[in-house]
């Protein structure tokens, strides 16, 4: 407004009105070319929130005609004159976004236009505070407000616009919770909770912690949380581990090393870091004024780094969601649970962070049914903790005797209503074909995860429970004024439950439990041992997977030059060539432990198949992958390799079934019994799903011993996880064949003229760029 004063022949300032025109209006021509372009009414919903919290937020129609503005309709439903009295707020959500809230301007900025009043933090409203508005905002809004998506975009001549509900206003409301967050990345308000603990990359499902903290962040105008890493030696890890008594293991499938915008540190030390390594991670939260607000230093190691910053992330929102659940929770309340979450916070600077939720969370409590508890008449509700409930529950179908257990991945379909005193009435909330989640980790809610713990695959089952707070009920509800119908009269929320699949624990997950390192570690380690002890110059890695192998071995200093993967399954590969791309690429730094590899590439192919490309490697590794395979598949593997691709050494790995009995407690059957006999005994398991079998030492040595007299290699046996002199055996047995005599040249010389079976989908040479195809 000062501005405009200063250009007095282009505009003017009309008196006690926040509006600045052209002083010489535009041509007649010109407003009807524009207004043409308009013919049609625009009609869009919004969301009306008034000022005091006992008045319910309700939604409210905006009819915009061919020749109106839109400003001056959203003031006539604010009870303003015109759009020259509305304050509009900077945009919710996305920057391209077009949602606003739109008040009434504060009396003295009619008044006094030109006085010092119009610095914005000298205003004093008439209007109250509008806590609702305020909080999902992030900045002060006075008096009655709308929430409406509706604008004119950059360059755009028609007036944009967008339907907002209830059901996205309580979606924008929930969102500001980690909980909430977190419940709304699986698409399962109702039946998804934020678990406690991060167990695994490939388990876990929805947003990730650290992406959950970094949103809640900048929801609340908080800086970016910077995460700091460390590596910890293997012996000093040990003694920390004897310290706290225990030593957290966490089997993520995945490690993230870099992490983006310049918000994460890591330990000098942290980059070449050996297989006894573990890391530690500290958080820290600070306003936009850079004052702390909270640190978190987990005392917890972890051997892969993304762990410990996504568990490191998950304690800082645990907390924070124990906050927001009970915002009334004493101060010394408050700092006992920060010390179980390994959390310091700093009160004054907490508190001036968070009191605008502070005030719409008593709304949301305002707004739940509280002490109208629905009337039994024959439903069965259970309550939060329902173990205690569920041998009540029906349980319809055939036992099937696939049942889930903890760290099983479990997959069922469901429906969530809302059901009236009778079960005469249904409204349906939310439901899902197909939803994940990891058993015994909480991710769902309590009552939910005790009804499945009952059943097994193909049985269905319907339960009742008592409501949510109403903010989750209508964040769920996509016709929002039925749902409020339901809500006024005793109600319960109907769960109708099918379990469609178990997926075991992982394999690695149950030899965890035994094992420090783990066994995949320990296999990496005595594939290191032979390259260090044959001063090995190539490796190819026969079913490399996502690249676990390969990218370990870049961790140490070898005599490696040219690293090979093959592997079936295209996802795999590509989440292997980001891997070694990003460690590769960091070459250039002189203390890099795989400074000696000059190429590495990645095949999509089958291990059966020959490619005369990777004949005569000095050494050939297939840990874990042959019982993924058809028995007949897994002997043909065996003959391919060793009598055309030709490695000097072979190092074969594969489960020990006899060992099963150790790592699932049962008793132990074997293969060869009658089928029928099986199915009445208490027989082992194989480690996986997918394993198609898992050979007992014997049919082991049986089968590598007579693959070696074949094509003359000798073979020794070894293993890691246990003792060779002890029963039973190694928990992985390990076949090492080592060709007895080099191949002729005409020999090899064929091979080469055979066809290339594989096809390369990922290259790196030291001297170019990597190529993908």
């Amino acid at each position: 407004m000062r501005a405009a004063t200063g250009l007095p022949e282009l505009v003017v300032n009309p008196e006690r009105q926040l509006s600045i025109r052209k002083k010489n209006p535009y041509p007649t021509d010109v407003i009807e070319s524009s207004v043409s372009q308009q013919s049609e009414s625009v009609t869009t919903m919004a969301i009306y929130i008034p000022c005091s919290p006992e008045r319910a937020v309700e939604p409210v129609t905006l009819n915009i005609s061919p020749k109106g503005y839109y400003l001056d309709v959203i003031a006539q439903k604010l009870g303003l004159s015109g759009a020259n009295e509305i304050l509009i707020s900077r945009t919710i959500g996305k920057a391209s976004s077009e949602t606003r809230f739109y008040f009434a301007a504060s009396k003295s900025y009619l008044l006094e236009m030109s006085s010092d009043l119009l610095n914005a933090k000298a205003v004093k409203f008439g209007e109250p505070l509008n806590a609702r508005a305020s909080y999902i905002c992030g900045q002060d809004i006075y008096g009655d407000s709308i929430l409406a998506s509706i604008g004119y975009t950059w360059k755009g001549q028609d007036l944009f616009h967008e339907y907002v509900t209830l059901q996205s206003y309580y979606r924008m409301l929930i969102s500001k919770i980690p909980g909430g967050a977190y419940k709304l990345s699986r698409e399962a308000i109702l039946a998804a909770e934020l678990p406690p603990t991060f167990t695994t990359k490939t388990n876990w499902r929805g947003s990730y912690p650290r992406e959950i903290l970094c949103s809640f962040c900048r929801q609340h105008w908080l800086l970016e949380p910077v995460f700091s890493t460390s590596s910890i030696p293997k012996k000093a890890s040990l003694e920390l581990s004897r310290l706290n008594k225990k030593l957290k293991v966490s089997e993520s499938a995945e490690q993230k090393v870099e992490y983006a915008n310049g918000h994460d540190t890591v330990d000098a030390d942290a980059k070449s870091v050996g297989m006894g390594s573990s890391f530690i991670c500290e958080v820290k939260l600070y306003s936009k004024c850079q004052d702390l607000i909270l640190e978190c230093v987990s005392n917890v190691l972890y051997k892969k780094q993304n762990d410990a910053v996504q568990n490191a992330s998950l304690k800082v929102l645990s907390w924070l969601n124990a906050y927001f659940k009970d915002i009334n929770m004493p101060l010394e309340k408050l700092k006992q649970l920060a010390n179980v979450f390994d959390i310091k916070f700093y009160p004054q600077n907490f508190s001036k962070e968070v009191v605008s939720c502070r005030s719409v969370e008593n709304f949301q409590h305002h707004e739940t049914l509280g002490d109208k508890v629905p009337e039994s008449n024959g439903i069965n509700i259970l309550n939060d903790v329902a173990e205690d409930d569920v041998s009540s529950i029906d349980i319809e179908g055939p036992d099937s005797g696939v049942c889930p257990s903890n760290g099983s991945l479990l997959c069922v379909c469901y429906s969530a209503s809302l059901v009236t005193k009778g079960k005469l009435q249904k409204e349906l909330l939310e439901s899902a074909e197909e939803f994940e989640f990891e058993m015994g980790t909480g991710a769902v809610i309590p009552c939910l995860e005790a009804v499945v713990t009952k059943m097994s695959v193909g049985q269905s089952t319907c339960f009742y429970t008592e409501l949510p707070p109403q903010a989750l009920v209508l964040a769920a509800a996509k016709d929002s004024a039925n749902a409020l119908a339901f809500l006024s009269s005793p109600c319960c929320l109907e769960f109708s439950i099918i379990l469609l699949r178990v997926t075991e624990p992982p394999e690695d997950r149950m030899e965890q439990a035994l094992f420090s390192p783990p066994l995949s570690k320990q296999r990496v380690e005595y594939a290191l041992q032979h390259i260090k002890d044959s001063c090995a110059t190539s490796l190819v890695d026969f079913g490399c997977g996502s690249g676990s192998l390969l990218e370990s071995l870049l961790d140490y200093p070898t005599s490696l030059e040219t690293i090979v993967g093959v592997d079936l399954s295209k996802k795999s590969l590509s989440r292997a060539a980001k891997v070694l791309h990003s460690k590769l690429t960091m070459m250039s730094d002189p203390d890099a432990p795989c400074r000696s590899i000059k190429s590495a590439v990645l095949y999509d192919g089958s291990i059966t198949d020959f490619d005369s490309r990777l004949c005569g490697f000095d050494l050939g590794t297939c840990l874990e992958v042959i019982e993924h395979m058809e028995e007949d598949q897994a002997c043909l593997f065996g003959d391919v390799v060793l009598s055309y691709f030709r490695p000097k050494i072979l190092i074969v790995s594969t489960p020990n079934y006899e060992y099963n009995v150790i790592l699932q407690r049962s008793n132990l059957t074997s293969q060869e019994d009658d089928p029928e006999e099986k199915i009445h005994s208490q027989s082992c398991k194989f480690r996986n799903h997918d394993h198609k079998f898992e050979w007992t030492r014997e049919q082991f040595n049986h089968w590598a011993s007579e693959l070696a007299v074949r094509h003359n290699y000798s073979v020794e046996f070894s293993g890691v996880g246990g003792s060779a002199d002890l029963e039973p055996g190694f928990a992985s047995q390990i076949a090492v064949f080592r060709r007895v005599f080099q191949p002729k040249e005409d020999d090899l010389q064929d091979d080469e003229g055979l066809a290339c079976q594989y096809r390369v989908v990922w290259e790196w040479n030291r001297s170019k760029p990597a190529l993908t195809n």
